[in-house]
């Protein structure tokens, strides 16, 4: 039997065939169209989405598939008719901070520590539920629907699993990123739904990741969807993470860890996220610790398309040593910070910049950035749990040999760098393989490195530019409140 896995990401759609023998080609992969309507809004086309997956059905034309899994943006999220499927509002992306000054406002009226002890979430847009009181607010059609019994609303894989099975659903590792599930019993959560103001009827049943989740049209005959998942959680499961303490980091769009805790970890004041890893059918969920970077490789793509970077090769290696322990620091906070700050009104910025700074200069503090916000992602998440000595990376930033040797030396810890870049994919198609009854062995391919000495007060000079990005938020922060008092003063 072969399977079929559907990634869904930030910037494409892309299929993948999990052979008998374990090889895994890619068959499909097509971009989308990232929407920008305004300051700090992100969306997606919901029809190209789906017209992408549909496009990989077609692609997976293969008589030898018996099970599809598929995996998704986790807090990206939209709104639809129920009775005709068709999309009323746009996807509002997990980058999108649209609902900052709502967050705000709940958490100066007291709310988060609610929040946070039901879900294991702070207030922040990143998560999906403000986000789908925004679309019920500022959507016309949402009101109407909603008292005629047709609204749906929902993340990213409800639209699609509706759509392609024609059963309104969601996994508990999605639910658990929307703010509006209790994690402790995966359900969603009538006093959290109230406070947000999103309408439990029109929310998905929560499934498992893995099990009987419908019957997807492939070719003319009906093959079972058997694995539906959170891209990061489906990455935690291809690297072969099983035991409480094991750890992976992938650099895609944003970087994020995941360690595996078994148990419900007490994130507490740490500020790393509890979270599922996964719950496969007639099992008890499995938790994790998340902690994420909202800007890993965008911030790299972005610096190129600024003209900082012509070839990638061009940071591979750099001349001089560390860049922060020169004096040039770059904070990578381009749409904000997340672990363990959460603070959405920070800027990426760059310290020390002089007359003789040059693109390679600047490449390499931005480089070095991701790797200290990282180290600082993993210092917070040990706080809470156990985390592994050896961390397992992947995505495209973990190809750059000079980036994963300074990461290393970072995180002062040995890395393993997996020979497989698609271990999203992977994840879930072992994930969909299993729950049809497959046997599947993860063999560990790749490199190790080994840390070396940081350079001397690099980390301490990182620190400082930190601290000043978050100083000047709030400066920011204060100036952009008074304006609008100001405005409301003269309306």
């Amino acid at each position: 039997m072969k399977t079929l896995a559907i990634d869904q990401g930030t910037t494409s759609t892309r299929a993948f065939i999990l052979q008998p023998g374990g090889e895994m080609p890619q068959i499909a992969g097509l971009p989308h169209a990232q929407i920008y309507p305004g300051a700090g809004r992100v969306e997606h086309d919901p029809e190209e989405l789906i017209r992408n997956i549909a496009a990989c059905l077609v692609a997976a034309d293969d008589p030898q598939i018996g099970a599809i899994g598929i995996d998704n943006q986790g807090e990206s999220c939209l709104a639809w008719d129920g009775a005709t499927g068709k999309a009323i509002s746009p996807v509002i992306v997990w980058q999108d901070d649209r609902t900052a000054s709502v967050c705000a406002r709940l958490r100066a009226d007291g709310h988060e520590t609610l929040v946070t002890r039901l879900t294991g979430l702070p207030l922040d847009p990143y998560f999906s539920a403000t986000k789908l009181k925004w679309i019920l607010l500022n959507v016309a059609a949402a009101p109407t629907l909603l008292r005629q019994g047709r609204l749906r609303m929902g993340t990213t894989d409800a639209f699609f699993r509706d759509r392609l099975t024609g059963r309104f659903e969601t996994d508990v590792t999605t639910a658990s990123r929307t703010s509006l599930m209790n994690l402790a019993n995966c359900q969603w959560d009538a006093d959290l739904c109230r406070l947000f103001g999103v309408p439990i009827e029109a929310l998905p049943q929560i499934t498992p990741s893995t099990g009987d989740l419908g019957l997807v049209d492939l070719g003319g005959r009906k093959v079972p969807l058997t694995a539906s998942i959170v891209d990061q959680q489906a990455s935690l499961y291809g690297h072969g993470c099983r035991r409480a303490g094991d750890t992976k980091i992938t650099f895609g769009t944003g970087a994020f860890a995941l360690a595996v805790t078994g148990d419900l970890p007490l994130g507490g004041s740490t500020k790393a996220l509890p979270t599922l890893a996964w719950q496969k059918a007639g099992e008890a969920p499995v938790y994790a610790l998340d902690g994420g970077v909202y800007s890993a490789a965008s911030a790299v793509n972005w610096a190129a398309e600024i003209g900082l970077v012509g070839h990638w090769d061009e940071i591979n290696s750099f001349v001089h040593p560390s860049a922060a322990a020169r004096g040039l620091v770059f904070v990578p906070a381009l749409a904000g910070l997340a672990c363990p700050h959460w603070n959405r009104a920070a800027r990426g910025a760059w310290f020390g910049l002089s007359q003789d700074t040059t693109r390679a200069d600047m490449m390499q503090a931005l480089l070095e950035g991701i790797a200290f916000r990282m180290a600082e992602v993993i210092e917070t998440m040990q706080q809470a749990t156990r985390v592994s000595d050896i961390l397992s990376i992947d995505g495209g930033m973990s190809a750059n040999p000079w980036f994963c040797q300074m990461l290393s030396d970072v995180l002062g810890r040995e890395l393993h760098i997996s020979a497989n870049t698609e271990l999203t994919a992977q994840g879930t198609a072992h994930l969909a393989a299993e729950a049809a009854g497959q046997t599947v062995i993860v063999l560990p391919l790749g490199k190790r490195i080994k840390p070396r000495a940081l350079p001397v007060d690099a980390l301490r000079i990182f620190r400082q530019g930190m601290a000043a990005v978050e100083a000047f938020s709030q400066i920011a922060m204060s100036s952009a409140d008074a304006s609008r008092a100001g405005s409301a003063a003269q309306v």
